[in-house]
């Protein structure tokens, strides 16, 4: 059996509008998630995340069961886990 350190998602290569590729930790995913979701109104969060009460408990649920969020018209905001080679 394999070590469980290969199955972890510690980086992510995130894809944003008008931006470059951007390789992120898990910790600086969860803090541009969390920046995204502080600025919107409850109404404006996607369906899933409505039922969950802590800003930390939506960005956790949507770091680790989304890939991508959707931004408004013409914009995009991507993740996906990476493994970096040693």
């Amino acid at each position: 059996m394999g070590h469980a350190s290969l199955y972890s998602e510690d980086h992510f290569v995130v894809l944003e509008t008008n931006q470059e590729e951007q390789i992120l930790t898990a910790d600086e995913l969860l803090q541009k998630l969390e920046g995204i979701l502080a600025q919107r109104s409850p109404d404006d969060l996607p369906r899933e995340l409505k039922p969950l009460k802590t800003l930390g408990d939506r960005t956790r649920y949507l770091m680790e069961n989304a890939c991508d969020l959707d931004m408004g018209p013409g914009e995009f905001l991507q993740w996906y886990a990476i493994r970096l080679e040693k």
